[in-house]
Parts: C-alpha cells; sequence; structure tokens
C-alpha cells in the first residue's frame, strides 16, 4: 500500500467516524427531548438483528441491539468516508470528477431513508423522516468540513465562483426564517401564548413531544427550509444578472412559496387551519418574501434596470 493510499485511508476512516458520532448525538439528543435515550438506536438494533417489526414504545432499552446497531452504524460510516475520501483525492488529480462528490453525498442523504423503508413499516413510523434527514445532513457537514481542512483547494473546486451565491442564499434564508419566526411570536404573544404557533407545528408535523422539543425541533427544521429556499433563489437571481428575463422564474418561486404552506397544512393537517389564522400565515410569508427580496436586490442594484432595458427591446 502506498503512502498516498494510506492517507486515503485513513482520512476516509476519520470521516466515517466523525460522521458516526454526530449522527449517533444527534439521535441521542432526539431520543433525549422525547424522554427516551437510545431509542431510536435500539429499535434500528432490534429490527436488524432480530426482526422485531413492532418496536413497543417505552418498553426500556436493551443494550445488546444498541450495542449491534452501534458497530453496523460505525462501520457504514467508516465505508462511505473511506469511498468519499477517494474520489475526493482523485477530484484534486481530475476537477471534472467533482460532480462525482455531489453525487456521492446526495446518495448518502437518501440511503438511510431506503434502509429504514426496508426494515418494516412499523420502523418508519416510529422513525420522523425530518430527523434522518437533518441528521444525515449534519454528518454530511461535518465530514466535509474535515475533508475541506485536509485539501484547502476542495472548496473552490466544488463551488467555485459559486460561493458568492451560496453564502448570499443562506443568509437570505435565514432573514426569512427570523422574520417569519418573529412575526409569529408576535402573534402568540398578543394572544397571550408565546411559541403557540411553533409548538402546534412541531407536535403535527414533526410528531415531537408537546412542550419545548416541539418548538426547538420546528425551529431548527424552519431554518433549514428557509436556508435551501434562499439557496435557490440566490441562484435564480445569479442567473438573472445574465439573463434578466429569468427574473420571472423568480417571482414564480416566490409566489410558489407563498402557497407552499398552506398546501403542506391542508394536506398534512387540515384542522391547524382552524388553530392557525389564515391571514397571520399569508402575511408572515409576504413579510419574509419582502425580507429577503430586500436583501438580495441590495446586492444587485442594477438588475432591475437591465431588467426594464431588457423589455424595453422586446416591445
Amino acid at each position: 500500500m502506498t503512502a498516498t493510499e494510506r492517507s486515503v485511508l485513513r482520512e476516509g476512516i476519520v470521516a466515517g467516524v466523525i460522521g458516526a458520532v454526530v449522527v449517533a448525538v444527534w439521535f441521542l439528543v432526539v431520543d433525549t427531548l422525547r424522554g427516551h435515550p437510545l431509542e431510536t438506536p435500539m429499535f434500528l438494533g432490534a429490527a436488524l438483528f432480530f426482526g422485531v417489526k413492532t418496536p413497543v414504545i417505552g418498553a426500556g432499552i436493551s443494550l445488546m441491539p444498541v450495542l449491534g446497531y452501534t458497530v453496523v452504524h460505525g462501520l457504514a460510516f467508516v465505508a462511505f468516508g473511506i469511498i468519499a475520501a477517494a474520489v475526493i483525492a482523485a477530484t484534486e488529480r481530475e476537477p471534472a470528477l467533482v460532480i462525482a462528490v455531489v453525487i456521492l453525498f446526495a446518495c448518502f442523504e437518501t440511503f438511510f431513508l431506503g434502509v429504514v423503508s426496508v426494515l418494516g413499516r412499523a420502523v418508519q413510523d416510529m422513525l420522523v423522516w425530518w430527523e434522518i434527514l437533518v441528521a444525515n445532513l449534519l454528518a454530511a457537514t461535518a465530514m466535509l468540513w474535515y475533508f475541506l481542512l485536509g485539501h484547502r483547494s476542495l472548496p473552490r473546486t466544488l463551488v467555485g465562483s459559486w460561493a458568492h451565491v451560496l453564502r448570499e442564499g443562506v443568509v437570505a434564508g435565514l432573514i426569512g426564517a427570523v422574520v417569519v419566526a418573529a412575526w409569529f411570536l408576535v402573534i402568540d404573544a398578543i394572544q397571550g401564548e408565546p411559541f403557540r404557533t411553533p409548538h402546534l407545528l412541531g407536535t403535527t408535523f414533526l410528531k415531537m413531544q408537546s412542550g419545548v422539543p416541539a418548538v426547538v425541533a420546528y425551529s431548527i427544521v424552519h431554518g433549514l427550509a428557509f436556508g435551501v429556499f434562499g439557496v435557490v433563489a440566490a441562484v435564480l437571481l445569479a442567473g438573472a444578472e445574465r439573463e434578466p428575463m429569468l427574473v420571472f422564474a423568480l417571482v414564480m418561486l416566490f409566489t410558489a412559496f407563498e402557497i407552499f404552506f398552506f398546501g403542506a397544512i391542508v394536506i398534512g393537517a387540515k384542522w391547524l387551519l382552524d388553530e392557525l389564522a389564515g391571514w397571520t400565515i399569508f402575511v408572515g410569508n409576504v413579510l419574509a418574501s419582502v425580507a429577503m427580496l430586500g436583501y438580495f436586490f441590495t446586492g444587485h442594484r442594477s438588475l432591475a434596470r437591465r431588467m426594464t432595458a431588457a423589455w424595453a427591446d422586446d416591445d
């Protein structure tokens, strides 16, 4: 084994261990907030090793399933880490392979969902989808951070000139998330029930335990969702800088954003419309849209002028 191969192997093992620990800690926190520490690895271990199809919630913790699943969990992450390290090493020699890094981590993000579906319906019902996605996202972020420390040129290869766009999108998303959170905090406080809205949404959509866990969990998912939306909007805006007519796609995106939450409620829990006044949702989304667009156009002052010129040329 050459020195390069040993380096890749070592790097992959360390990255895999980091990812495994991050996911384990995440589910430990989630389980603890629910009042059942280690319940997730126990259920998964019982389903994987003992064929348990119907886990009994609150039945107590059995050590063997936890240990068994922890070993498999760690080995799986180490294997993924080694593959990722090899692909990243190849990317440094051939930058065109950067798409392989993106595809690899995208597959990683969805792989666990597939594993859970194989383990049975009861396990799917026990594990909330957003917990899995957040866990994998945190693990992927931690592993990429570790890889970036050893591959200083990797960020430039991965994002290149899009680094500013990504940063702009994340900031805009956070602005939108804070605006909506502040709006509903004010509305709830006026009604004498602070944090009522995130509590309702956390218990309904995220199936979290009533109380602080529901509020915290929904706040995290809320922020991540706005971050993703902000990045998509930033990409469209960057495209509109080169082709002003793409601004229509941006308008469509924000229009879809405005109605998405209503659609999610109607599909997932229509009764929430009796608890949350429709106008508060509408106004909250409008305020977030205005704040995000205001931030975007602060950094793209010439876009309106170029859009006007493009429309004039078409006429």
